[in-house]
């Protein structure tokens, strides 16, 4: 089903989701999935998973940065909000670690960033809730895993996400798309207003899928379906991509890039409490890693693949 408003922008393996969904908020994620704000623990689950859990308490879609940055006591306290669909009765199937799952599109997401960043509060809002978005005391990620294909003036909720994007009042980690286009272009008749408007805000990251994290010795390429930065100096400086291993997960699409990268700034912002969150994102960004990639340019790749340990190595950022 497709309609002409809002749309996630994640595609779950084989399946592309359209969804409507009436008005509400969901409750919170089960802290095993989804952190509940405590100290930073991974939960130890995931037996009968395809994606088994590892010594240090990371699953196999993880960079190994992030058990790095748990055992430095990382990634507790700072507010992490989605806001994607909780409501349709849309969904598919996947393994982040926890043995094969049936979860809507919004479920995924925020489960991905609660993995990434334990120790975080995770807050779920359906984009169908229109009331200008409210941030909580501290820092603040948003995460975006859906797009707009009308205007935003016509949306209080994207509208008020925009302006808090100029303003620098969080960081807003904003899924690329799935259209293997430019982020500010058509992709089947259709253009993501809500991309459009976030280009050159201080504070927002558009996130790209690779096939898989990358390494020196074994680079990764961008996902055949996933967007990139196209020939915008803005979009590529504001353009960062992480590894979604669909292979292993039963998922695939920049929805599940993006809440990696939100966890990475929640656990920045754990350590860096006195950063506001354009230094957060801008911390991503300028230390993300070109190494990594196969034939690495800024118009495919923008800034390079997000680099946890690289963000978190100094001792404070100006």
């Amino acid at each position: 089903m497709q309609i002409k408003r809002l749309l996630p922008v994640a595609y779950l393996a084989s399946l592309v989701l359209w969804t409507s969904a009436p008005p509400g908020f969901a409750d919170d994620l089960q802290s095993r999935l989804a952190g509940d704000g405590g100290a930073a623990r991974p939960a130890m689950d995931g037996s009968s998973s395809r994606c088994p859990q590892n010594a240090d308490g990371t699953f196999c879609w993880m960079s190994p940065d992030v058990g790095a940055a748990w055992a430095s006591g990382y990634g507790s306290g700072v507010s992490v909000t989605v806001i994607d669909d909780f409501t349709s009765n849309m969904g598919q199937e996947g393994d982040l670690g926890h043995g094969s799952q049936w979860r809507q599109h919004g479920q995924w997401v925020a489960q991905a960033a609660g993995m990434v960043a334990p120790g975080a509060n995770i807050t779920e809002l359906d984009f169908s809730e229109q009331v200008p978005l409210t941030l909580k005391q501290g820092l603040n990620v948003i995460n975006l895993s859906y797009g707009l294909e009308e205007p935003v003036s016509g949306y209080r909720l994207e509208q008020s996400i925009v302006d808090a994007a100029r303003a620098g009042a969080a960081v807003f980690t904003k899924a690329a798309g799935n259209g293997s286009v430019a982020v500010d272009t058509l992709a089947d008749g259709d253009i993501d207003f809500l991309s459009l408007d976030l280009i050159g805000k201080q504070s927002a990251i558009f996130v790209g899928a690779l096939e898989r994290n990358g390494t020196p010795e074994n680079k990764a390429k961008l996902a055949s379906y996933s967007n990139y930065a196209g020939s915008d100096s803005e979009v590529q400086n504001q353009f960062l991509t992480v590894g979604v291993d669909s292979d292993k997960i039963g998922l695939s699409g920049t929805s599940v890039a993006a809440p990696v990268v939100a966890g990475y700034a929640a656990i920045l912002g754990s350590k860096f409490t006195s950063a506001t969150p354009t230094q957060i994102a801008n911390q991503l960004l300028d230390t993300a890693r070109t190494d990594t990639l196969l034939n690495y340019n800024p118009a495919t790749y923008g800034r390079g693949e997000a680099s946890l340990s690289r963000a978190l190595a100094p001792v404070l950022i100006r």
